[in-house]
């Protein structure tokens, strides 16, 4: 007997889980029916990096780079799945060496961006790199995956959650890598994709209060929009580039602390 086979179903990655859009709605891309995110997830989106956060933030920065090379290592072995979502064999090399090399930037940030600062009196004081918070990108739609990749590993190195806006006309790596997420040490809810129009989502990252940046690389037109509705909410707004690799581009997502501390005590 011959049988049906089982069709994928292409849908969000939110909190370590794959729901439908709450919506129900789907759109088309890349010839398959792909969700289509709304407003209310969005919020639950944000709702899930929030609360992972924190856990990801304490996370020894040694342990971070680690789960980060386990990200590498699980899309090492599926090249050849997400070399037919893209243009191809070299952006997924490339895309996973970026991984790698970022991954390698987690326990050096501190003596890079940080470190000792002279004044004049009988004090101590450092300077310390922390994670800005919850951080919303807008992926560009090409490379699709190395341009998502690309604008993604910043601010997780650093310590920070992601809510991410895939690719709206060739969303499927996206979806590829989520499952790859899924299946690598990095925690539910750390990184949430979304699948849909960056029209009707990007406003909503850009207006919600509990986002702390946005990276506006994939809004295009929209962009200087977003960046209104950013300022008033006093959001840290990134215009990153699509295929750009440097320990500054982490830093963008940081904030600087300053601590005195008494000599001799």
């Amino acid at each position: 007997m011959s049988r049906l086979p089982v069709k994928k179903t292409y849908k969000l990655y939110v909190g370590g889980a794959f729901p439908r859009s709450e919506s129900g709605r789907t759109y088309e891309a890349e010839g398959q029916n792909v969700a289509r995110a709304s407003r209310k997830d969005v919020r639950d989106a944000v709702r899930a990096a929030r609360a992972a956060q924190p856990g990801w933030a304490s996370a020894t920065a040694y342990n971070r780079g680690q789960v980060l090379y386990r990200l590498a290592e699980m899309m090492e072995a599926r090249v050849p799945e997400f070399a037919e979502l893209c243009s191809g064999r070299d952006e997924v090399e490339r895309s996973i060496d970026r991984i790698v090399w970022y991954a390698g930037w987690a326990d050096k940030l501190p003596q890079v961006l940080g470190g000792s600062n002279p004044v004049a009196g009988p004090y101590f004081n450092f300077t310390v790199p922390e994670p800005t918070g919850v951080v919303g990108v807008l992926a560009p739609d090409e490379p699709s995956l190395l341009g998502l990749v690309t604008r993604l590993l910043p601010p997780l190195v650093g310590g920070n959650a992601v809510v991410a806006v895939a690719s709206e006309t060739r969303p499927l790596a996206a979806v590829e890598l989520s499952e790859a997420l899924a299946t690598s040490d990095v925690p539910g809810g750390v990184v949430n994709m979304l699948t849909g129009f960056r029209a009707e989502l990007g406003p909503v990252l850009a207006s919600h209060m509990d986002v702390n940046a946005l990276d506006v690389c994939g809004a295009d037109g929209e962009a200087p929009e977003l960046e209104r509705l950013g300022a008033e909410n006093v959001k840290r707004v990134v215009r990153g580039r699509a295929d750009v690799q440097s320990p500054w581009e982490i830093a963008r997502f940081l904030e600087l602390k300053t601590v005195w501390h008494p000599v001799g005590q």
